[in-house]
């Protein structure tokens, strides 16, 4: 094999090299991008479920406990408030047996005074067990914490029972007698590890893990029993929170890279609920299922290219025939794109001629549309003027019509108003008429006052003032009829005025009115001139508009006759560059194809 076939042999393999890398980047990029993707999302999505989870699971373990622990604390508070109604011993015995009967959670339910069993006080428990006389409660701690919260459940520290040598915590509350001194104590044991089977079966994943922990974070239940009580949570644990912060009462929850976190209060009791976990319970799977997804992926990007490689070789096997064929019409096309383009150039001059002769008959009609146009405009102004004289006529009949309703309506008025004046006179007359006899009573009242003597004194005072007001009314009454008469006086000569006056309007109206009827007359008449006009000018503008129409559209003829003939021109430059493509692309095929019988 000479240098010549050795090197077009490797510049073969360089360009399958290329193809094949070409073909497998982009896809393995892909993947890459959808796999990170993936990650990130199913990443978030597990944080959410995982919290949820939390949630959920916390509240089951404080909803299971509650529901155990819940009974006590209200047979508790029951007792107390029955307690506080007697001091008698043999009342308290079958009253702890009472409320102990339901509690299966309890190991005992017990009274105790407030003076300790040796100075005279006494102890009742449900169980029947009695303390030995030296035993002082008052020392034990869920006495100590009821009587320091009175109003309140006090609950103990875990410790171990001397009988049952297992942990205990205790529930207590203060009794209180009816004046609400503090009497005694009613408390009741619950036995830790009945508490804890109840979320030993809950669990989140495989290596999580739930416990009961203590306001000052001590370990209350554990799976090494010698850490409850010694040990605490929040030594031990990898989570760097602060303490305080997670035993303020609320739901808590936190995931980290590495585990998960979720702390809850049970109830109104110091207790709360640790849950703690791996994060890789739920990680793990989804790495190994993103791992498998990735391989698979790949796998795919590599079969897609050595099938896409496979389809372009067997393309290229008939893309010689093809440029031959291709050769062949490219040919034919340049040949009739020639003979386009000829007959192209005389439809357009003949076209350029046309729109010449079109152009000066559009600008005829233009100059006689604008003639026109100007004529109208001046009917147009006619007719307008002549309307605003209509209008302003109609306007002072209006006027004049008005003014005369009014001076009717005045001239009523005034009628009204004398009819009106002549019963004031009957009215003035009649309080005159009652001033005289009010006059007349007076007088005689003084009269009979004079002679009753000193007796009727203040009786005639009262009667001369009475006559004295009567001359007052009848002398206001003369003055008011004397501006009365003068009243009716300028009331009669003003109606006179205003029927005189009403006359020259009435005159003055109809002469208006005729001449309204004048002008509306030459206002028909200048609008019958105007609409002609308008007409006139409406079919003038038809005809401009088209001649315009006609000389666009020959023009856009004219424009794409020019158009076709430059793309026939194109045509047959892009066919002569086809041709020389398709002689290439022939050689090219030739080429490979001794490049293969070479092999």
């Amino acid at each position: 094999m000479s240098n010549k076939d050795k090197l077009k042999n490797m510049s073969t393999k360089k360009k399958s090299r290329i193809l094949f890398w070409g073909m497998l980047g982009p896809l393995l990029l892909v993947t890459i991008a959808a796999c990170t993707f993936f990650y990130y999302v199913s990443n978030k999505i597990i944080e959410y479920y995982l919290k949820s989870e939390l949630s959920y699971t916390v509240e089951k373990v404080n909803s299971s406990i509650l529901e155990h622990v819940n009974p006590i604390m209200v047979n508790i508070e029951d007792f107390a408030n029955f307690a506080s109604l007697s001091d008698d011993v043999e009342i308290y015995k079958p009253l702890v047996q009472t409320f102990q009967k339901n509690l299966d959670y309890s190991t005992g339910f017990y009274y105790a005074t407030k003076e300790s069993v040796k100075k005279g006080g006494f102890f009742v428990h449900s169980g029947g067990w009695v303390p030995p006389s030296d035993y002082d409660q008052t020392t034990r701690e869920w006495f100590t914490n009821a009587i320091n919260n009175p109003n309140q459940l006090a609950f103990s520290s875990p410790f171990i029972d001397a009988d049952t040598k297992e942990l205990i915590i205790t529930v207590s509350h203060a009794v209180n007698d009816t004046r609400g001194r503090v009497k005694g104590v009613v408390a009741c044991d619950i036995l830790l590890s009945r508490l804890t089977k109840l979320f030993q079966d809950i669990t989140i994943s495989e290596n999580s893990v739930i416990n009961l922990i203590t306001q000052d974070g001590y370990y209350m239940t554990n799976s090494d029993s010698s850490k409850v009580m010694n040990k605490k949570y929040f030594d031990e644990t990898s989570f760097a929170g602060d303490m305080k912060q997670w035993l303020n009462g609320e739901l808590k929850t936190e995931v980290t890279n590495k585990n998960f976190y979720a702390v809850c209060r049970i109830g109104y009791s110091p207790w709360f609920i640790i849950i703690e976990g791996p994060t890789m319970d739920f990680k793990g799977q989804l790495a190994n299922v993103i791992f498998t997804f990735e391989i698979a992926l790949i796998i795919f990007s590599i079969i897609t290219s050595l099938l896409n490689i496979h389809t372009i070789r067997k393309m290229r096997k008939g893309e010689q025939q093809l440029g031959a064929n291709l050769f062949a019409e490219t040919q034919t096309l340049a040949v009739a794109a020639k003979e386009n383009a000829a007959t192209a150039q005389d439809q357009s001059a003949a076209v350029k001629e046309i729109v010449a002769t079109m152009e000066d008959s559009n600008a005829l009609s233009e100059n006689i549309a604008s003639k026109i146009h100007d004529v109208s405009k001046v009917a147009e102004k006619t007719s307008s003027d002549v309307a605003e004289g209509v209008a302003s006529i109609e306007n002072n009949v209006a006027q004049l019509h008005a003014i005369f309703d009014a001076n009717q309506q005045t001239i009523e008025g005034m009628k009204v108003l004398s009819k009106s004046i002549e019963s004031i006179w009957d009215i003035v007359t009649l309080i005159n008429n009652v001033a005289d006899q009010a006059k007349i009573i007076a007088f005689n009242a003084e009269l009979e006052a004079s002679s009753a003597g000193e007796a009727g004194k203040s009786f005639r005072i009262v009667a001369n003032e009475i006559r004295r007001l009567s001359d007052g009314i009848i002398d206001g009454t003369k003055e008011i009829k004397e501006r009365i008469n003068e009243i009716q006086h300028s009331s009669d000569s003003l109606i006179l005025a205003s029927e005189s006056g009403t006359e020259k309007i009435n005159e003055g109206y109809e002469n208006a009115k005729n001449l309204g009827e004048m002008f509306a007359s030459i206002k028909n008449s200048a609008e019958i001139t105007a609409s002609s006009a308008g007409d006139i000018t409406d079919i003038i503008q038809q005809q401009t508009n088209a001649s315009e129409q006609i000389l666009i559209a020959l023009k856009q003829i004219s424009a794409g006759v020019e158009n076709f003939t430059v793309a026939t021109d194109n045509i047959s430059s892009s066919s002569e560059h086809i041709r020389s493509m398709s002689e290439a692309m022939n050689n090219s095929v030739m080429s490979s194809k001794d490049e293969k019988g070479t092999k």
